[in-house]
């Protein structure tokens, strides 16, 4: 018998083979994968579709009816129940992306307080590693010795959270090398082991998604549409979903269109259709599109064929 009082609350009152619903939120995926163990068909609803459902003040019993008439609707969309591996290479990346977050707010902070003393760095964090050792080296550029000492550790942190994203990366690199999923993602133009590994865990094994574009939109890499009377009206990329994998397909989309080498292949071709006709912006994200919905497609058990890339849609 299950020790948490919770589940065995659960298991009865409610007959093995049950739909439970929950809304999606800290801890879902644990309790969701906990449940499915004993038999129970889990539902995860978002929770901006279960809002609308929500009658008049909000309470415990609302909630839970709003929970239970989102989720009987036919059309609703569900969210996918994560694995455990999923998870820890989730967290692996957000540790990461918090770090560099902090790394950049040190490096700013360094930045500012040497200003006050009139001596600058380049831009550039590289530029801002090399000057800080000159900085402290350098006995006639005015600094004080308290303000040396603080620079000093200020430049140990730097190195520290350097090195702490060294390790992360290197983790995920790792993990990207043995996850089948994330190999065969890695054959796209365009994602190294950060966005296979993003991708990857977004996808899952890809049934959650009826086709392609269902997944690009899932990340928001598709136009908003506003229509009325019958005349439809698209407006910019909608931006909704995970913006973090969002971010590293749209960068990767400006390093293949950077370095991308006219009339060499298909792919090639069609960018630099694109790019005579539209910003590079926008082609980023038209590629970024493609690449999403191709990586789809991997997920399912197509094979990579990059003279077909171009017509992927």
């Amino acid at each position: 018998m299950c020790r948490n009082p919770g589940v065995i609350t659960v298991r009865e009152r409610v007959g093995p083979g049950a739909v439970i619903a929950m809304e999606a939120c800290a801890s879902s995926h644990h309790w969701s994968r906990l449940l499915q163990s004993y038999g129970y068909e889990v539902r995860l609803v978002p929770g901006q579709f279960v809002k609308p459902f929500v009658k008049s003040n909000k309470s415990d019993r609302v909630d839970a009816e709003a929970i239970a008439e989102a989720a009987m609707r036919p059309r609703m969309r569900f969210v996918a129940v994560k694995s455990q591996r999923q998870q820890d290479l989730q967290a692996l990346h957000r540790v990461r992306d918090d770090v560099i977050q902090q790394r950049t707010a040190k490096a700013n902070q360094i930045r500012g307080l040497a200003a006050e003393y009139g001596i600058t760095a380049p831009v550039g964090l590289n530029q801002l590693r090399k000057a800080i050792p000159e900085w402290l080296e350098d006995g006639d550029n005015g600094l004080s010795d308290l303000f040396r000492q603080i620079l000093a550790g200020l430049h140990h942190d730097l190195i520290s959270l350097d090195e702490r994203v060294e390790v992360l990366t290197r983790s995920i690199q790792q993990v990207a090398e043995r996850d089948p999923v994330s190999k065969r993602l890695l054959g796209l133009r365009g994602v190294g082991p950060l966005c296979a590994t993003a991708m990857a865990i977004e996808l899952g094994d890809g049934q959650q998604f009826r086709r392609g574009r269902d997944f690009a939109a899932s990340l928001g890499l598709v136009p908003r549409q506003h229509s009325t009377g019958g005349k439809a009206r698209l407006l910019g990329i909608s931006k909704r979903g995970d913006a973090y994998t969002r971010k590293l397909l749209v960068h990767g989309a400006r390093a293949v269109i950077r370095h991308h080498k006219v009339d060499e292949d298909p792919l090639n071709q069609w960018i630099s259709h694109q790019m005579a006709r539209k910003h590079p912006n926008v082609v980023s994200v038209a590629l970024a599109n493609k690449t999403a919905r191709i990586a789809w497609a991997i997920t399912r058990g197509a094979t990579y064929q990059p003279e077909l890339a171009a017509k992927a849609a």
